[in-house]
């Protein structure tokens, strides 16, 4: 079994990392509590994710995964991409960035295209890293739906999922259609290689 300390302290991103890499042979131990959140401070995915996970193997020795997210909205020229979590504002919740997103897409023709990618990088305490990318399509609704997922998962229909949000598709559904459960599937493939 491969060990690893997760960058992410967020409860949803650890149950599915944990759900799709967990039958695969890989530990992944919680964030410590005292290890302080990483300023995001790059200008694209793959460079936050690594500023993650690069601070985690320098404050715990351990190899570390973090990853990165962000919504790319076609009519709204990428946004809010790199800055999705911080959308509405750097202590915005779910909610407050669903309902920005809604209401800047008002008015918007059809169809409202858009993307999730998540990088995913690993960091090795020898300076070594990598990245993966997954990446799903689809559509922004007009009102959320469903309650399961977090983030923008009610307003996100992936074009696989029968006209469901992601938010109404079960964990093991989303797991195996999403973004981030396609880039933890080639993480470990990458890691199988190594």
């Amino acid at each position: 079994m491969t060990t690893f300390v997760l960058a992410t302290a967020n409860p949803h991103k650890a149950e599915e990392m944990r759900a799709v890499l967990s039958p695969l042979g890989v530990d992944l131990l919680d964030r410590p509590e005292d290890v302080a959140d990483v300023d995001e401070t790059g200008a694209t995915l793959e460079e936050n994710a690594l500023l993650k996970a690069r601070a985690l193997v320098e404050t715990t020795g351990w190899p570390a995964i973090a990853d990165d997210t962000g919504l790319f909205v076609d009519a709204l020229d990428g946004r809010p991409g790199v800055r999705s979590a911080r959308y509405a504002g750097e202590a915005a919740s779910y909610d407050d960035n669903v309902t920005k997103l809604l209401n800047e897409l008002e008015g918007v023709a059809e169809p409202r295209t858009a993307r999730f990618i998540t990088v995913i990088a690993v960091a090795f305490p020898d300076g070594t890293a990598f990245c993966v990318e997954g990446e799903l399509d689809g559509l922004i609704t007009h009102a959320r739906a469903g309650d399961q997922g977090f983030g923008y998962d009610p307003v996100f229909v992936p074009h696989d999922a029968d006209g469901r949000t992601l938010a109404q598709l079960s964990p093991p559904e989303k797991n195996d259609l999403s973004h981030r459960g396609r880039a933890l599937r080639a993480l470990s493939v990458e890691l199988a290689q190594r």
